[in-house]
């Protein structure tokens, strides 16, 4: 049950969202956020960016938590969020953690009013889902660094500004997690180029950036240098436990009674959807205590691991369920949105378990950590799964 400030909140985020967004510019969220520059600038101009950033850098002095409910009313409502999506995420909190005064006061005003977007450079074409194994190289030159390397599955980086970029600036050692950096890298710097890639449902969310002996300046290196192992779990502890993670087919479940013959749906059938519902409030609830770890000041890597693994295996497991249930062959191009909605689902569905880690990553992740983590007896419920 919501208190009635976070109800209050939820109420003025979907008066917003019904003046702002008619059905007919409402997208297929979770599985391609949709790049809109204007809505996001709106978004900001509203109020709804750097919820969690304090006001001293243009934000809300709000908190994680109410950054959560404002988040799922977004994606409830399939909203073009894209622009500002990782910019807000992870990168801003990031920056005002880590960051210099003068990132501060460069990026964070911007990327508060929808203005300035990031994308991330983690992943690379050899190094899987191994962060460690990343090979862009950072080098030493005056008064920068001179980066080559490439980085892939950034999401929309033809047209985002920065790159958050996780390099080696210091050779591999027997420890392979030391020796790495983060750097903001300009997508507009001379030495980058930026190749879309085309996914099964015709979308192109991912590029594959290659970065060619690309100057970077002192003042763009994020938080330590050799410390951008630690500082990019932090960031991904931010990505992974979010509404997003099980409000990808949300559509998808929400539309399936109004869209399947009642007659077709068997005591069995309504039973599948009965389990379903239950799982997402638990799988809500996890990922709610996460928020709740992050506003005590902690950082719940494990927790928000546990959060995103059962979330994706939820979200998977409510495209095949839906599957059944429609009955016939599912065409992505008909012209029956619901019908090429769940089509979709069905193609980027495998994806939910890969992107911010594998399953498998997670599991170990999860599975080395012993004890109770503080985070978890510190915020009271974090594991709780009941």
């Amino acid at each position: 049950m919501e208190n009635t400030a976070a109800s209050d909140l939820r109420l003025q985020i979907r008066r917003w969202l019904d003046r702002e967004l008619p059905p007919d510019r409402r997208t297929c969220l979770g599985m391609s956020g949709g790049h809109d520059a204007d809505f996001s600038r709106r978004l900001g101009e509203a109020g709804w960016l750097g919820l969690s950033i304090c006001a001293e850098y243009g934000g809300h002095n709000g908190t994680a938590v109410q950054r959560f409910i404002v988040t799922e009313e977004l994606l409830a409502a399939q909203a073009p969020v894209g622009a500002h999506w990782l910019a807000d995420r992870q990168v801003a909190p990031s920056i005002l953690r880590i960051g210099t005064e003068e990132q501060r006061r460069t990026f964070l005003p911007p990327i508060v009013r929808g203005e300035c977007y990031f994308s991330i450079g983690l992943s690379e074409p050899e190094a899987g889902s191994d962060l460690s194994a990343v090979r862009t190289q950072a080098r030493r030159v005056a008064d920068g660094w001179q980066v080559s390397g490439t980085k892939i599955w950034t999401t929309f980086a033809q047209y985002n500004d920065y790159l958050l970029t996780l390099c080696r600036t210091r050779p591999r050692g027997e420890d392979r997690h030391s020796g790495l950096s983060q750097l903001i890298i300009s997508l507009k710097s001379e030495g980058v180029h930026v190749r879309p890639i085309r996914t099964m449902d015709g979308s192109e969310e991912f590029c594959e950036v290659m970065l060619d002996d690309v100057f970077v300046p002192d003042n763009r290196l994020l938080g330590s240098e050799g410390q951008g192992w630690v500082q990019a779990a932090a960031e991904l502890a931010l990505e992974r436990y979010g509404p997003e993670r099980w409000l990808s087919v949300w559509g998808c479940l929400a539309g399936i009674s109004s869209r399947v013959d009642r007659d077709r749906l068997d005591g069995s059938a309504l039973a599948d959807i009965g389990r379903l519902m239950a799982k997402y409030r638990t799988v809500r609830r996890v990922s709610l205590n996460v928020a709740r770890s992050i506003d005590l000041g902690l950082t719940p890597t494990v927790q928000a691991a546990v959060a995103k693994d059962i979330a994706t295996t939820l979200e998977q497991e409510t495209v095949e369920v839906l599957r059944r249930l429609w009955g016939s062959e599912l065409d992505p191009s008909s012209s029956d949105g619901f019908e090429s909605l769940l089509a979709r689902a069905v193609l980027t569905s495998p994806t939910f378990t890969i992107r911010g880690g594998t399953t498998e990553v997670l599991r170990g992740l999860i599975a080395r950590d012993e004890q109770p983590a503080e985070s978890a007896v510190r915020s009271g419920d974090v594991m709780s799964v009941s």
